[in-house]
């Protein structure tokens, strides 16, 4: 009655049943989905089946269409998308690039950043990875000190004369 069960997880075993869950695609099988009926892109070395949001996306399907059957890292990250977009995303995951694969594609990922994300297994499980680039902070803290510095350059201006 009073006996205690314990539980316990051995983290090598979740790490093999996620990677048992995960598809992996070659580069080659991937490169054949370019079609506005079968669109699949590849991002951070994942990849996801498009096709579905084509008429969606805010910026217009050609935009998809000129990356299908591609790495679209670079143009993904170089637009800037918004959280709400990174989690738009997640829903058309449908597996990974291939590990040997990985690094042909002209994704020109910081290798900080590579091999943060080459560790990762699903997008739900770490939706913050792309979403939180330097990008997403270092530029507003630029401007908020230049703000700052502006700021106060014009009171000390004004306090003197």
């Amino acid at each position: 009655m009073g006996e205690e069960i314990k539980h316990s997880v051995d983290t090598d075993d979740v790490t093999e049943t996620l990677d048992k869950c995960v598809k992996y695609y070659t580069l080659e099988e991937i490169t054949t989905h370019n079609t506005s009926k079968d669109t699949w892109l590849i991002i951070h070395d994942k990849v996801y089946d498009v096709a579905s949001f084509l008429e969606e996306h805010p910026g217009g399907e050609e935009v998809l269409l000129e990356q299908a059957g591609a790495d679209a890292t670079e143009s993904f990250e170089d637009v800037g998308h918004s959280i709400d977009a990174r989690e738009i995303l997640v829903q058309y995951y449908i597996g990974e690039l291939s590990l040997a694969d990985r690094g042909k594609n002209n994704s020109k990922v910081s290798s900080m950043l590579w091999s943060f994300i080459k560790h990762r297994k699903h997008p739900v499980l770490c939706t913050f990875e792309t979403a939180f680039s330097w990008s997403t902070w270092l530029i507003p803290a630029i401007a908020a000190l230049a703000v700052g510095l502006v700021y106060r350059y014009y009171m000390l201006e004004h306090k003197s004369s």
